[in-house]
């Protein structure tokens, strides 16, 4: 009769009827003979306490406890552990601890569930207190209790603490256990001492997926991705098992390096080998889409996010906003954002900088308002995207408000990021002396607040002061990077600063560890071209290790026009117009250089080409302060209220332009290109 009530008791439990298996349990109490009661008792009270905990049910939990105390059965060893791990499981740990404490059973699996169950919380000093109680009262650790004590060791980031435990490993039997040797390489990878935690990965015999995973996780951690690369690259010729925490760390670390096309190829990879991506995989893949502008992936990867479920997740949904916005697909990020059934101030954030970054005021500013309005403060990074927009369309009485904003907010004091975008916003509005101010202001600067000063100097030709806080910024000991060079290189060039730009581009890579991109070869085009010296600027496209893009072209037909050379700028429209044969911008540009030659059958022949490709220039749009605010002008457009006073006199500005000699006077019109 026990054994079919027992076998009952199981069954009911296998199927989570607990109110059966209770009603079962009563039965066996009263089938139980008062003699043989605590030993017939022990299992189906065993089972019992099991189950509570697995089925999560905390009263009825507790009521086994209180049968296992009237029976006197509160210090077995078989039934301690499931006790510590009823309570645990509802992260009642101190109910588990005070069941530990008061344990007479020196096994260590008691403390091992406490101290486990500390760390899965989050409580890693805790953890660390419980494993010294546990020594304090002559329980040793065993190879299951290292690997919980050294993970709240690496997430303290106490290597000491780590050593010491280390220490009691080398002296106790527990030292060849895989798991320990694994727990032992990623407390001292999270803790920084790679080449320990390297020593100990080499020194392992049997090597599993998780001691892979842990050194490779060491090196994201230091930011060596050169060596975590390379270790994953082992992994995968060698077929160790792989998670999707490592595809993801690799993922991540591409992203960090810049390295944006590996990241869609393991991406691909990871769904040959069937590896199910989730939210973290799929915000990554979109983050790699949104730099490399590959919008058809990126809609793929939105339908495989809709399809998997990964969609609901809010960090996948900023990333679609981003994948959108950067590939210019406004209407498409739009869409999404309004879909969202809750956003946060990292969606607001991401669709008000994917409108700002490509210039569209009016967006930005309503979704600004907008965000206002559903009772979001504006944090840094809202600043920071919007303020630079502020300079591109003039408009800084808005951008003085945003600056009272984080004056008047002692949060944003910290971040460095609003207040360089302060610098730039003022730098590129030309008002040098406020951006100076702001600079002088900072206790604490980094490269891009000297990159965005050095830009406004460089803007009003005032290339030497930029020089000096290039050479005051080298002398803090901040190193120039990739955007700084450019604008140093760009402040030389507007200022006719031909030997020491030449004298900084030759020590990008001797003095700074830079390789001179496409953008640095191009301010060095522009220097040659200013300057009159067309040869060696095109000497300098002839020589360097890139192909020539657009913009290049432009600039050197820029200094043809200056300088009346045709036959160069012949040859460098003939290359603009391969890349770019339907850009109204460009033709606009040849067209200027024949005009300012006086070859006006060439000029003839560009009209002729763009109504043969039907080519049409759009009006140029500026806005333009009213007083009451700003509104757009666009070229040619009598439709606003003032413009008969408004064109008499921009044609009289236009003559004194051309008599102080600031315009050419066969440059074209741009609206002569507009039908």
């Amino acid at each position: 009769m026990f054994r079919s009530l027992l076998t009952s008791l199981k069954e009911c439990i296998s199927h989570g009827d607990l109110a059966k298996a209770f009603r079962t349990f009563s039965l066996i109490q009263l089938h139980v003979t008062a003699s043989a009661s605590h030993d017939q008792i022990l299992e189906p009270i065993n089972s019992l306490l099991g189950a509570c905990s697995k089925l999560k049910s905390l009263q009825q939990g507790r009521q086994v406890h209180s049968q296992i105390i009237s029976l006197g059965l509160d210090q077995h060893s078989l039934l301690l552990p499931k006790l510590v791990t009823l309570y645990s499981t509802f992260d009642l740990l101190p109910d588990a601890h005070l069941i530990a404490v008061k344990s007479s059973v020196l096994d260590p699996l008691v403390w091992n569930i406490l101290i486990s169950a500390y760390v899965r919380n989050g409580l890693s000093s805790e953890a660390l207190s419980n494993y010294r109680q546990m020594l304090n009262l002559g329980i040793r650790p065993d190879e299951f209790s290292y690997p919980s004590v050294l993970k709240a060791c690496g997430e303290q980031l106490n290597l000491g603490f780590g050593k010491e435990v280390h220490s009691s490993i080398l002296v106790s039997n527990c030292g060849g256990s895989t798991c320990v040797q694994n727990a032992l390489i990623s407390m001292y990878g999270k803790c920084g001492d790679i080449e320990v935690a390297r020593f100990l990965f080499n020194k392992l015999p049997n090597k599993d997926a998780f001691s892979w995973n842990s050194m490779i996780s060491g090196y994201a951690f230091k930011s060596m991705w050169e060596e975590a690369f390379v270790l994953f690259d082992k992994m995968l010729i060698e077929g160790v098992e792989l998670n999707i925490i490592t595809w993801n760390t690799i993922i991540g670390g591409c992203l960090r390096t810049g390295n944006y096309v590996r990241a869609l190829d393991l991406l691909s990879q990871m769904r040959v080998c069937a590896v199910k991506l989730d939210a973290v995989t799929m915000a990554s893949g979109l983050s790699a889409c949104s730099h490399t502008g590959a919008i058809k992936v990126g809609k793929e990867m939105h339908a495989f996010t809709i399809r998997g479920g990964c969609v609901k997740f809010l960090n996948v949904q900023n990333a679609l906003i981003t994948m959108y916005s950067w590939c210019h697909d406004h209407r498409y990020a739009n869409i999404v954002f309004l879909q969202m059934k809750e956003k946060d101030i990292i969606s607001w954030n991401t669709i008000i900088s994917g409108y700002a970054r490509y210039g569209k005021y009016e967006e930005t500013s309503f979704l600004f308002r907008q965000m206002l309005l559903c009772g979001f403060r504006p944090n840094y990074v809202t600043i920071a995207s919007i303020l630079p927009l502020c300079a591109r369309v003039a408009n800084l009485q808005h951008g003085k408000e945003l600056h009272c904003y984080i004056i008047k907010h002692q949060e944003f004091s910290e971040y460095l990021l609003s207040w360089n975008a302060l610098v730039e916003m003022y730098a590129r509005a030309a008002k040098i002396s406020e951006a100076q101010t702001v600079f002088d202001l900072l206790s604490r600067k980094d490269v891009i607040t000297y990159t965005s000063l050095i830009t406004g100097y460089g803007i009003l030709g005032e290339g030497e002061v930029a020089l000096k806080l290039f050479e005051e910024m080298n002398s803090s000991g901040i190193k120039p990077d990739i955007i700084n060079l450019v604008a140093i290189l760009s402040a030389c060039s507007h200022s006719g600063l031909v030997i020491q730009g030449q004298l900084l581009f030759g020590k990008m890579w001797s003095a700074y560890g830079l390789r001179p991109r496409l953008e640095h070869y191009a301010c060095m085009v522009d220097l040659f071209g200013r300057a009159g010296l067309l040869k060696k600027a095109a000497e300098i496209i002839g020589r360097m290790p890139y192909e020539p893009n657009a913009d290049i072209w432009a600039t050197l037909i820029g200094a043809c026009q200056i300088h009346r050379n045709i036959d160069l700028g012949d040859w460098a429209a003939e290359k603009l117009l391969e890349l770019m044969p339907r850009n109204p911008g460009y033709y606009v540009l040849i067209s200027n250089m024949y005009a300012a030659a006086g070859c006006w059958d060439k000029l003839a022949k560009v009209r002729t080409f763009m109504r043969e490709l039907g080519v049409l220039k759009p009006p140029g749009c500026a806005w333009v302060d009213i007083g009451s605010g700003f509104e757009p002008f666009l070229v040619g457009d009598p439709s606003m209220e003032l413009s008969h006073e408004i064109y008499p006199i921009l044609e009289g500005l236009f003559e004194h332009m051309k008599d102080t000699g600031y315009i050419d006077v066969f440059v074209i019109d741009h609206e002569d290109f507009v039908e």
